[in-house]
């Protein structure tokens, strides 16, 4: 989707940036420059630093600077954050447009009728509707200092400042009737614990609401232009027991069809409903879709669910596959760890999921207790000299006798030969680090005259392709009705996430503008430094 993904990054206007995106500019361009001149003083200097380099980079980068001098800062950073997070409406466009009392109501045991010959039902007794001006606080830690762990912090005094968000959920007023609705759902990207989870449960809200037509687009964005590929007409019998299995019922694909003809296809097929899964990219093509639906002023509302089993969506808690991603990983490791402990000298390395980020490593570390060595695209390594990775191995084989190393996908980069290939969402197509540490550890105990048994192990596909767990089913089933609640109340260019345990809607580029990375300087990562004991390897 690298046009959609044009579409929405050329349109951005500048605008302030939220405290813990400062600092990603700057560390983004320490990778790209690579690690040979760090050492470890300069390391931990830099992250004491963190806070004050975050300040100093948005002020470069940024032309709406936040003068700090300024007695009105802090009233005028509000109102900023408030605009930017304002969600779009379909009011916005059309602001004579007609409301209607909700169609959904829990007191109600059967759904309404198909007809609706009596007008739409309401029932004023119940109090479970969300007022639209409820709001859902972001960030809910005061630090005192700059130099706390895991500082995210506006001005170097670390002022506190309030963030309100919008609060998910059903509205009493709803902007679609439901027989005219034509809802479509897509999933895009790669494959992820849940999808069908989310796709049953947008099937299932969108019936009580009292829609009958809803569909499915197949494989993704390319669904809409592909001629042979048909619309999946969905319901709940037809989704009753998809989430019992894996993968996603409609298929997915990466890349698709410019977006005039995305929304021209929706135009022709009558669609005023679009639910779009996907991570990063296909929540850019669902803002760009949007933007053009808003361009010829169409009453569609597009609405993201985000999937992204790396858990890289910035501002929220965690997106669903991630959790299920951790459990299984727990087996590949455990498998390590076996492998390594039953061999003489033996080396267990396995590589998890995590472009850019190194939550599921680090997480899985973390929780299985058996990992020795954590490797993340946020830490710089080095393999090789006196504070290497294969030292501190060579020390482990001698004090322990076996060793596990729990290496993310897009670690060390910097370390193989890039291929300058992308895929058909336009990301780089990243060397496999797993197998680089594999051969260089082979290659590092033979040279020292050290046996060692080196077992590689990559179970991303299997983890990609597993049924999600309790801990996600819970997410995608609340995440799937929040999403048609959305839509039913009029927003469009949004998307749904779980934000300090509350679901919330944020507008889609608030959200997108980079990846969501582990900060090196917060209390997780620190934890996980604590169980595998490892040093800095720089």
């Amino acid at each position: 989707m690298e046009t959609l993904s044009h579409a929405i990054t050329t349109s951005a206007s500048p605008k302030l940036t939220l405290p813990q995106n400062y600092n990603v500019s700057c560390r983004l361009l320490r990778c790209r420059q690579g690690f040979s001149s760090l050492n470890l003083r300069t390391l931990r200097s830099q992250r004491r630093s963190r806070v004050f380099s975050k300040v100093e980079c948005n002020q470069q980068s940024s032309k709406n600077n936040i003068d700090f001098s300024d007695h009105d800062w802090k009233s005028k950073f509000q109102q900023d954050f408030e605009k930017r997070f304002k969600i779009p409406h379909i009011t916005d466009l059309f602001p004579d447009y007609h409301s209607f009392p909700s169609t959904f109501c829990l007191r109600m045991r059967t759904p309404v009728n198909e007809d609706f010959a009596e007008g739409y039902p309401s029932d004023e007794e119940w109090h479970g509707y969300i007022n639209n001006n409820d709001r859902v606080l972001l960030k809910v830690i005061h630090y005192s200092s700059p130099a706390s762990a895991g500082a995210e912090c506006i001005d170097p005094d670390c002022t506190w400042v309030e963030q309100w968000v919008h609060r998910a959920g059903p509205r009493e007023k709803i902007y679609f009737k439901p027989e005219e609705v034509k809802a479509a759902i897509v999933t895009c990207g790669g494959l992820c614990p849940g999808l069908n989870d989310v796709i049953r449960q947008i099937v299932i809200t969108l019936e009580i609401y009292g829609v009958k037509n809803i569909v499915g687009i197949p494989f993704g964005y390319r669904g809409f232009s592909g001629k042979d590929l048909a619309e999946m007409p969905l319901s709940r019998k037809v989704v009753q027991n998809v989430h019992l299995s894996g993968g996603s019922l409609l298929g997915v694909s990466r890349g698709g069809p410019p977006v005039s003809e995305i929304v021209n296809s929706m135009e022709e097929r009558g669609i005023n409903m679009l639910f779009v899964l996907g991570g990063n990219g296909t929540h850019a093509g669902a803002n760009a879709i949007h933007n053009e639906c808003r361009k010829r002023k169409l009453k569609v509302a597009v609405v993201g669910v985000p999937k992204t089993i790396d858990n890289d969506i910035l501002l929220m808690d965690k997106t669903f596959g991630f959790d299920t991603a951790v459990e299984e990983a727990q087996r590949a490791i455990n498998s390590a760890y076996i492998e390594a402990h039953s061999a003489f000298h033996g080396i267990g390395v396995v590589k998890l999921m995590g472009r850019s980020s190194g939550f599921i490593a680090m997480q899985s570390s973390l929780a299985s207790g058996q990992v020795d060595i954590c490797l993340i695209p946020e830490v710089p390594f080095r393999l090789h000299g006196p504070h290497g990775v294969l030292r501190h191995l060579k020390y482990l084989i001698e004090t322990k006798g076996s060793a596990v190393v729990c290496v993310a996908e897009g670690a060390g980069q910097n370390l193989i030969e890039k291929t300058n290939a992308t895929d058909a969402s336009g990301n780089i197509v990243l060397g496999d680090i797993g197998v680089h540490i594999q051969q260089e550890t082979r290659k590092y105990f033979k040279e020292i005259a050290i046996p060692a048994d080196v077992k590689y192990i990559d179970p991303t596909y299997m983890i990609r392709a597993c049924r999600a767990n309790a801990s996600d089913g819970i997410l995608c089933t609340v995440l799937g009705q929040n999403a048609v609640h959305g839509a039913f109340a009029g927003y469009s260019g949004i998307t749904v996430g779980i934000c300090n345990t509350h679901y919330v809607y944020f507008p889609i580029p608030e959200v997108i503008s980079h990846p969501r990375e582990v900060d090196p300087n917060s209390r997780m990562w620190h934890r996980c430094l604590t169980s595998t004991g490892q040093p800095d390897f720089v």
